[in-house]
Parts: structure tokens; sequence; C-alpha cells
């Protein structure tokens, strides 16, 4: 109730304000700051956009990439456990940690990426990568898949070791081939596990506001910017009211996107 309930219903007597933050009183603006917002705020739109962009690539391949690794490691030999706990260990690291070292890593002058690109005749294929206007959200999207792939894949193999063998041995004795059984018998029983994954990577795409900082400054170039990281900005400026009302169409278009993606999830599972 107090760190949750109290500000959020806070955060819609405030979007309907002017309030600065920091002033004893405020005017009511009515709807004013919504209706900037719907009437297109450069800033707003630009972040929205490149947060759909980076939620899309993130969902899209951590789902993909967990999904595979789980499928390799299910068994729990050795070898499977210390490749879990090696693919597992970016994710307890801090974001400012992680965004960092990906920062040198996309450095455009002596940055891993470029220096390996060199070292193999891939000059061509050199770039400035978050100096990249037109590509930085993707690259962050890479830094952000590479962080949270492991996590996932915890959940996939939770998910894979609930599914009963004898599934599969009935489907070998019928001739079933492998695209078949994952199609059949895999996919719809790791329904439970794909929902939880997509809709957290959903939420963690668009909260990425540490990482962002990190890699593209603060507050980031236009490139980078996200929802997250406008909202902050908004509330930087002492722009309280405004911010609150941001945020507020934030959840907005996180609670809509996740819904999708659920009803999305059970059409493909229940089609399989």
């Amino acid at each position: 109730m107090i760190f949750f309930a109290v500000p959020t219903v806070q955060a819609f007597q405030y979007a309907v304000t002017d309030w600065d933050g920091y002033s004893a009183g405020y005017r009511s603006v009515g709807l004013d700051n919504f209706e900037q917002l719907a009437r297109g705020d450069d800033l707003f739109v630009n972040a929205m956009t490149n947060s759909l962009k980076f939620m899309l690539v993130v969902v899209v391949f951590q789902t993909l990439f967990s999904l595979v690794l789980a499928s390799m490691l299910l068994r729990n030999s050795r070898s499977s456990t210390l490749l879990r706990a090696v693919f597992f260990l970016p994710t307890i690291l801090s974001s400012v940690s992680v965004a960092f070292v990906w920062k040198f890593i996309y450095d455009p002058n002596f940055g891993l990426a470029n220096s390996a690109l060199k070292s193999v005749g891939l000059d061509s294929l050199t770039s400035s990568f978050l100096g990249d206007e037109g590509k930085a959200i993707y690259f962050l999207a890479i830094t952000q898949v590479w962080f949270h792939t492991g996590q996932m894949m915890v959940i996939f193999i939770a998910g894979l070791q609930q599914i009963p063998r004898e599934l599969y041995e009935a489907a070998a004795i019928d001739g079933v081939g492998r695209w078949q059984r994952f199609r059949h018998v895999t996919w719809p029983m790791i329904a439970p596990a794909t929902g939880i994954v997509i809709a957290y990577t959903t939420i963690q795409s668009f909260k990425a506001f540490d990482l962002v900082l990190g890699l593209g400054g603060n507050p980031p170039q236009g490139s980078l910017d996200i929802l997250s990281t406008r909202i902050y900005t908004s509330f930087a400026d002492s722009r309280f009211g405004y911010a609150a009302a941001e945020s507020i169409v934030f959840m907005a278009v996180i609670a809509l996107v996740t819904l999708i993606q659920r009803r999305t999830v059970k059409l493909t599972q229940s089609g399989a």
C-alpha cells in the first residue's frame, strides 16, 4: 500500500497538475499534459519509437537464445551445470558494470568489436556502434540480450524439465521428427514458461534505465532515449506533473503490449 498503491494514485493526481516537484502548491491543468502527449511531443514520440524497437529485438532474440540454450543444457550433467553457471553469470552483474564493459567493446577507436573485425579482415563491417544514429538502439538491444539471456534460460530449463519423458518416447515410436516433436509436444507444454519469459522480458526491456544511462550518458543521446529515461529527464527538469502523465501512458503501453503478447502466445500454442 505504501510503496505501490499510494504512489500510483498520486501519479494520477499529479498528472493533471503543473507541479514542479518542489513548490508547496500547484495548479490544476486538467488534461493538458495528456493533450500535449497526444498532439505529439517529439521527444516522447522518439522515446516511444526507440522503446518499441528495443523491446521487439530483445523479446525475439532473448526468448529464442534462452530457449536454445535451455534445450542444449537440459541434462543435469557436470558440463551442463557448469555451462548454465557461465551463461547465468552476466545476470548477477550490476547494470552499470555491464554498461561500462560494453561501452569499451563498442568504442569506435580502440574497442574490442572493431579490433576483432579488423583482425579478421572485415574492416568494411567496422562501425561507430552507439554513435550510429540509425543503429544505436539495436546495439543497445544486443547488450540487453547478452545481459539477461542466462536468466531466461533458467526459466525455460525448469519448464522443459516438467515435460513427461513418455510423450517424447511415444512420439519417437510413432516416427515423429525432431521439428514435429518440438511443435506438437515441447512448444505447447512450455506455454507457462514462455508466457513468463515474454512478459518479464517485455517489462525488463521497457525499464532498461541504468543500462541506457551507462551506455548513452545522462541524459542519453536521442538515438538511445527510451521511455524510462525520457520520464526521468522530465522529472529532472522539474516537470513533475508532465512526467507523471508520461508515466501513466508508459504503464498503459506496457499493459497493452503484454496483453497482446500473452494472447499471441496462447493462439500460437493452441494452434500447434
